[in-house]
């Protein structure tokens, strides 16, 4: 007998302390386990809302070729797209190859389709258009440049993370759409065609 209890009494006592201690240190190591998971879920809640988010819009000044094809024009436009620059460039291609609306001229070839597009972190967009740019476009030196500048003005004056546009055709570099017009360097806004 130890201060007055019987030993007994004292191993049922050390059990039960036993069990409350054990059975606190279970809650309290599994209320941080599912505090984590917890984290770990918002985490990719949060994730999947970015991603699943309502697209936005933005209005855009898209450039086509005027009547005579000599000088690109504005056309404004409503355009829905991701909230990222990637998505709102790839929306402004894609706009450019539906074409316009109003009385302006198509700048982009029919059929052509944009394979990818990606912008770097020094401001370059790289625009990956199929062959049918080039198979399908009507030639001459000034059509060359309207389709080139229609692309590279549409990105650059609309979307501020985009200072140079290199264009590819079916995933390789290009020398030239048409025989005229060098590809091979990334291009700035060329204001001097627009009117």
């Amino acid at each position: 007998m130890v201060s007055g209890l019987p030993i007994r009494s004292m191993d049922m006592l050390f059990k039960i302390l036993g069990a409350i201690l054990s059975g606190y240190l279970v809650l309290v190591f599994s209320s941080d386990a599912w505090t984590e998971i917890k984290i770990a879920n918002l985490d990719n809640a949060t994730r999947g809302t970015a991603i699943t988010t309502e697209p936005q819009r933005s209005v855009v000044h898209l450039y086509f070729a005027d009547r005579d094809y000599n000088f690109l024009m504005s056309e404004q436009r409503v355009l829905r797209h991701t909230n990222d620059p990637i998505g709102f460039a790839e929306a402004i291609i894609d706009a450019l190859i539906d074409g316009p609306r109003k009385q302006l001229l198509p700048s982009i070839p029919a059929g052509t389709d944009l394979r990818a597009i990606y912008i770097t972190t020094d401001g370059i967009c790289y625009v990956d258009l199929s062959e049918t740019v080039r198979e399908k476009h009507p030639g001459g030196c000034n059509s060359e440049l309207l389709t080139i500048y229609s692309i590279v003005n549409s990105l650059i004056l609309n979307l501020p993370e985009i200072e140079k546009v290199k264009i590819l055709v079916n995933g390789n570099e290009a020398k030239t759409l048409a025989g005229h017009c060098d590809l091979e360097l990334p291009l700035q806004a060329n204001m001097l065609l627009i009117r």
